[in-house]
């Protein structure tokens, strides 16, 4: 159990994390979300215990995060952070030394990382003559050879190729299914929305709201719904309902914005009576569409 609790965080006059709480359970895949300056970094920083709380805590276990409890951790930061001229096995089999993996079991972890993330073309070359990509896979193979407990990434999927981000992705859900926490930050809203099964959004350091999918979804004010054909009785219909929004016409396809309370079931049984119904479908709002309305502040905490 990783745990911040009123957690905050000043930089001389600035205030980057303002009462910041939060409980990630073991085995979790953890998104934090936010805008540029939301306090994101910050709080990987105070997770990992590179920087300490102004206030507040920060715990593992029930265990203030001591060196020693450091060395269960794995961290990708955003910035690159590789030794140019090392060459990339040598990379990895360092960092695994520094926590604390013995001689004679690293070699053997880090051949196994290069070949899962498919750098063994590279495996020999000093790190600065590799791409932006293949450079961000090196620093995830060091930030997960040791098998962390928990494992946090600033970004992971920047500079990243579409074949390449589908390699990463496989790999973090493996790390899910073996038990590993794993805090995830990035921009990349349709990755974190498969691989995370919790959320956190901060804006202007502080908590926004939090939760699952489904809870966040859940004070979502509207039901979006897509009907095909379009029929002009069908238009009619959806119209008439109080407080109904027209959204877009795509194909045969018309696509509407209804109340909540709207019962859907009913609504097509109307539909039906009005018209030949091909396919009625309730769209559920993507995670992007929760974290827009949640910046823009008319979103709640969900949880």
């Amino acid at each position: 159990m990783l745990e911040l609790e009123s957690a905050e965080k000043r930089f001389a006059d600035v205030v980057a994390l303002r009462d910041v709480s939060l409980s990630i359970s073991d085995g979790t895949t953890f998104g934090l979300l936010g805008p540029n300056g939301a306090g994101k970094t910050t709080t990987m920083r105070l997770i990992l215990g590179i920087m300490t709380p102004d206030g507040g805590s920060v715990r593992w276990n029930g265990a203030r995060i001591d060196e020693r409890v450091r060395l269960r951790f794995g961290y990708l930061p955003e910035e690159r952070g590789l030794y140019g001229k090392m060459r990339v096995r040598d990379h990895i089999v360092y960092f695994g030394r520094l926590h604390g993996v013995p001689k004679s079991e690293i070699e053997a972890a880090a051949d196994e990382w290069i070949e899962r993330l498919d750098l063994g073309t590279y495996a020999l070359r000093p790190c600065a003559e590799l791409s932006k990509g293949n450079q961000q896979k090196v620093q995830v193979a060091c930030a997960a050879v040791h098998r962390p407990e928990l494992l946090v990434l600033d970004e992971p999927f920047t500079g990243l190729d579409p074949v390449n981000a589908q390699i990463l992705h496989d790999v973090l859900a493996a790390m899910q299914k073996r038990g590993t926490t794993l805090v995830l930050s990035s921009h990349e809203m349709w990755q974190i929305e498969r691989l995370c099964t919790e959320f956190c959004i901060i804006a202007r350091g502080s908590v926004r709201a939090r939760g699952t999918l489904a809870q966040l979804r859940s004070g979502w004010p509207t039901r979006r719904v897509r009907v095909a054909p379009d029929g002009g009785a069908v238009c009619a219909t959806l119209e008439r309902i109080e407080g109904a929004r027209f959204i877009e016409r795509d194909g045969e396809a018309v696509t509407f914005d209804l109340p909540r309370a709207t019962d859907c079931a009913e609504l097509l049984r109307r539909l039906i009576e009005v018209g030949t119904i091909s396919s009625f479908e309730q769209i559920e709002p993507s995670l992007q569409d929760v974290y827009l309305r949640v910046l823009r502040g008319d979103g709640t905490e969900a949880a």
